[in-house]
């Protein structure tokens, strides 16, 4: 093995920074890295069924415990025999730790970090699509989620700094950029100025012009302002697929959550949308019985997926986090989380079955993609080709039909 093997649990945020770690550590042999996750009770579960996979399959091999679970609940894994190290999210960023003999736990207080995320860590699909990550951590406290406990403050990359980066993506054959982070819309306050998401998102346009297809990951809809929806509907390059962090349709629930929005402000930023950019695509994530949740609020959860028209839909069953308020709430019996979980799938299936119908007969972009017989459209429909084209042309393709949820594309000229 001439390298690191990195296991990467979680987000894409994850997927970006175990990249960067690979790279930086090169060479290093015999290292197992578990880059572990803390956003659900069965992500930290799956962490640590990983490591023992990893030990039994590596049994000579030095296994390094890092990400968010590594850094909120150290202790679980130095418990653990079969890890070697626990690094925090902070050492994350000083891959020559990872080599180094020390203190089994070598974990900083994330929220003490001020300065910002410099490392620009990305994560690739094939040789298409970049996740760049332009921001870290969070200032917010929703009551049900650990993660800025895990990643700290919210801290911004330069926008200079994320401009050199993907241009060089682009140069290097990229055809699809993806902005990633923790909290993207809260990008750059942080900075000299307190630039904007929107700004940033100007600045790679104008600066790379050559850059075809830019993506936003999951955003906030009530950080959205007037500058960035006019990108977002008017922007031919900013692809129409937006990923809103809608998590309840209740607003009793909502704000419980300490959530910043109402049930009617998500729908108006979603209708606003629609109206100026009809071919919008709609994404979100949705938590299924969160404490106190009945089912009339969980009624207002379901109607909000044909509400809001999403197609994109993750949904996360409730499951309590120590530390944080919602774990001292009053909690939804584990099988009426399970069911709401599934009722919430089966909407959003529906509804992105009849979006998928409704594309049937036109003619849609696609970024082909590893293999070259397949891709995504501009609003993230999957899309398999009739023949194989070279991996990273954009192509237009006539939607022939639909087979098991999947688009059926025959590929102009």
């Amino acid at each position: 093995m001439s390298g690191p093997e990195i296991i990467t649990m979680g987000c894409r945020l994850n997927l970006a920074e175990s990249h960067a770690l690979a790279e930086q550590l090169g060479n290093a042999a015999n290292l197992v890295i578990v880059n572990s996750c803390a956003v659900t009770n069965e992500a930290v579960r799956q962490t640590r069924q990983a490591i023992r996979q990893a030990r039994k399959r590596r049994p000579d091999a030095r296994i390094v415990v890092t990400g968010c679970a590594a850094q909120i609940e150290p202790q679980t894994f130095e418990a653990m025999a079969e890890a070697d190290a626990v690094m925090g999210n902070v050492e994350k960023q000083s891959p020559a730790l990872f080599t180094l003999d020390g203190p089994k736990v070598r974990v900083s207080d994330i929220m003490s970090v001020q300065a910002t995320a410099p490392h620009l860590a990305t994560a690739f699909s094939g040789n298409t699509r970049a996740f760049v990550e332009v921001q870290t951590g969070c200032d917010h406290r929703c009551t049900f989620c650990i993660i800025p406990f895990g990643r700290g403050s919210s801290r911004s990359v330069p926008a200079g700094l994320v401009v050199d980066h993907i241009r060089q993506l682009v140069d290097n054959g990229i055809a699809e950029v993806v902005l990633t982070g923790v909290d993207v819309t809260s990008y750059g306050h942080d900075l000299p100025g307190q630039p904007n998401l929107g700004r940033l998102v100007e600045q790679i346009l104008r600066h790379v012009p050559d850059l075809p297809r830019l993506r936003l990951s999951s955003i906030d809809g009530v950080e959205i302002d007037d500058r960035l929806f006019d990108l977002i509907t008017g922007e031919p390059r900013i692809m129409p697929h937006v990923h809103l962090s809608l998590q309840a349709g209740d607003n009793l629930i909502l704000k419980r959550m300490k959530r910043r929005h109402s049930r009617e402000q998500a729908i108006g930023i979603v209708t606003r949308m629609k109206a100026a950019r009809p071919d919008i695509a709609i994404g979100a994530d949705i938590i299924a019985g969160f404490p106190t949740e009945d089912e009339a609020m969980f009624d207002n959860s379901l109607k909000l997926v044909d509400e809001c028209a999403i197609v994109h839909g993750h949904i996360f069953p409730y499951s309590p986090k120590a530390g944080t308020p919602a774990a001292k709430m009053p909690q939804v019996a584990a099988r009426e989380i399970k069911d709401r979980a599934r009722r919430l799938r089966e909407a959003v299936a529906a509804c992105r079955t009849s979006w998928l119908g409704s594309l049937v007969g036109s003619t849609q972009k696609i970024v082909v993609e590893a293999g070259g017989a397949s891709g995504h459209s501009e609003n993230f429909a999957y899309v398999e080709l009739d023949r194989k084209v070279p991996e990273g042309t954009i192509i237009s393709a006539w939607i022939e039909g639909m087979d098991d949820g999947r688009l059926k594309g025959r590929v102009a000229g």
